[in-house]
Order: structure tokens, then sequence, then C-alpha cells
């Protein structure tokens, strides 16, 4: 049962839009910074960024031979397919130990299972189960040239296989040529039920990693120089420096996923970082059971609410930072967004239609 080419050329597509993308894949140096800057990193990941220079090239040289070499191996026997899977299965690996991305990587690692047949999975059953003796029944029959008689079922499923065979190939058509393109479009679909695309991640890698910190204050005056400013807390992304970096494998916090990508966009591209902060300063429940801390907890709601901009990097091991305690080191880059409160957003609300805080949903 090995994989269709639809499959393959995704595998494909992920190398190709790296060799295309950043510099940093073609001088193999991108591995420089993908533990640091990746969107949730995990404890090993503190570890696997102090790795030896020539251990990172050694590691962004073998993606390409894993997502752009190995795949053709599907097209070489049964063997070879084998060969494939074994690879891709053990690349996924590595990456949900070294990283929380790992929802990615168990969901590739599903498809990698279609490089195996049933004979190489029987090991997985009781030599006594069914339907583990029926298929070595029927492959004793293929050794032995004997063919079951063809039935009607058995005739309109080999139709149906076909027809999707030419379905999925003449729908492929676009996604090959884009792929020989050189001006590749990734992360696209060609044809409206999205039956084909393109699929490509980390096609540039970010040389530094920056984080939105959300702050609020029980202060009347956001400007006051004596105001106490607290900060809040997601369950994964870094924040405190002193907070491990978590394990999620295979959970997925979405919210913590998105705030890596609002902290290389401004709160402007971003306009669901103020809708939260709005939602923080009424202490609202659903908002506060994404986060691991609220220091207003059991305390009336912020009057203010801020977002602060810092640029984040690992401490080094055996330093005094880390003998501190500290996973991270952190510098303030400056203002993310500025002190709002809920009065003043409340026209910012409206003109987004999203229910102001002291609005129930269904009245004006």
């Amino acid at each position: 049962m090995p994989l269709d080419n639809s499959e393959s050329a995704c595998f494909q597509s992920k190398g190709l839009i790296k060799i295309r993308g950043d510099k940093c894949w073609r001088d193999l140096t991108c591995m420089d910074y993908h533990y640091e800057t990746q969107p949730v990193p995990n404890p090993m990941s503190y570890y696997m960024h102090r790795s030896p220079w020539w251990f990172h090239r050694f590691e962004t040289l073998s993606n390409h031979l894993i997502e752009l070499i190995f795949p053709f191996f599907t097209f070489l026997g049964r063997r070879m397919c084998m060969v494939n899977g074994v690879v891709q299965i053990l690349f996924q690996v590595v990456l949900i130990v070294s990283g929380n991305l790992s929802f990615l990587n168990w969901l590739t690692i599903v498809p990698s299972v279609a490089c195996f047949d049933d004979a190489s999975l029987g090991f997985l059953f009781h030599s006594g189960c069914g339907a583990k003796k029926a298929v070595l029944e029927i492959q004793k029959e293929d050794a032995a040239g004997c063919s079951p008689k063809p039935t009607k079922g058995m005739f309109i499923r080999r139709v149906v296989n076909i027809s999707l065979g030419v379905l999925i190939g003449y729908l492929s058509i676009p996604v090959v040529m884009n792929l020989l393109s050189s001006r590749q479009v990734m992360n696209t679909s060609f044809d409206p039920l999205r039956i084909v695309n393109t699929y490509g991640a980390f096609g540039s890698i970010t040389k530094e990693r920056t984080e939105v910190i959300f702050q609020g204050t029980l202060s009347q005056d956001p400007k006051d120089p004596e105001a106490l400013w607290e900060e809040y807390q997601f369950l994964c992304k870094p924040g405190d420096v002193s907070r491990r970096p978590c394990l999620i494998s295979p959970y997925h916090y979405r919210l913590d996923w998105l705030m890596w990508f609002a902290a290389f966009q401004t709160y402007e591209q971003s306009e669901w970082v103020i809708h939260i902060a709005g939602r923080l300063l009424s202490n609202d429940s659903t908002v506060l059971s994404l986060l691991d801390h609220n220091p207003f907890q059991g305390r009336e709601a912020p009057r203010w609410v801020r977002g602060e901009h810092f640029r984040y990097k690992f401490s080094q091991p055996g330093s005094a930072s880390a003998a501190q305690g500290k996973w991270w080191l952190r510098k303030r880059i400056g203002a993310y967004f500025p002190p709002v409160n809920l009065e003043g957003l409340r026209g910012y609300f409206q003109s987004r239609n999203w229910p102001h805080p002291h609005i129930p949903p269904n009245k004006s």
C-alpha cells in the first residue's frame, strides 16, 4: 500500500519551500536558530540549541535529504518504500522530542504508515487473529498463482480506485507545474474542493525570538511611574524567564501558537490581540481559562492592560543566569500596544461588531 503521488509530493514540497526560501536553508545554518525561535520550545530545545555548529549543519543537510530525496524511494519497490517510511517516521519522532510542533509531526506520521504493506505489519497481530490468517492465505494463494474469481464488488472497487487515481493525477498537474516553477507558491489549494494543494512549513526561519507580554495594573493612571504592572502567563509560550519550557506533546495550545505570530507583526495586523486585552480587562473566564496565571485572580479586574514587546534568548547552560534558575534572558524592545481600558475600547469594539464586555452579547 504505497503512498500516492499527492502524499509523496507533500514531503517534497516542504523541502522545496525551504530550499527556495530562506538563505539559511542553503548555507545550512537554519538550525542555529530554529530551536530557540520555533513557536513553542520544549526543555530539549534548550539543550539542542547549544549543539556544536557541525551538528546543526548535519541536521539541516539531513532535513533536505529526508524531504527531497527519500520520498522518491516510494516508487522504487516494496523494500525501498518501507525504508522511506521508516526514515520519515524516525524524522518526525526526532522533531517531536525536540520541540512542541508535535501535532504536525503526529499528523505527518499517518501517511508514512502507508509505506508498509500487510506483510510488514503482520507482527502487530497475533498469529491466530482471523484478519492475519486471512491475509496469509491470500498471500499464499497469490504466491501459488491462484487468483480468486473476480466478483462484482471487486470490479466496482477497482473501477473506483482507478477513477480516483486518474482524478488525483489530473488535479495534480498544476501542483507539479507549481513545484517545478521558479515562482513556486506554497500553502495553496488548486481546486475548489481542496483535494490537492501544496504545503510547506518554515520556508523562512526567524533569527530572533520576540514575545508579546500582557500586563495589567490597578492604578488609576497608567502613566504613573509608581504604577505596578503585573504579568499574565500563557500556558506554554515563554513569559516568566524562570519558568521551564513546557512539554505538551501531542497537544496544541492554539492561542500560544498564535501569540508567536503576533509577536513579529503589529497589533494593527493582529487586531484579535486587542480583543483579548478587552476580555482581560473584564476578567473574562473564557479567555482566562486559556492562560496559566492571572495576577488578578480573586481580586478586582485591572483598570488598564498593555502589551509589552520583549526579545528573548535562551540562557547559557552553566552560566550565572542559569544558576539563578533562568531559562531565558529577555530585553524590552518597547510597547506593543499602549495601555487601554474598557471605556476607551468601547468604540474600537463596536466598530468591529465585537460584543463589549460591559454589554451582554444579545443587547445593544
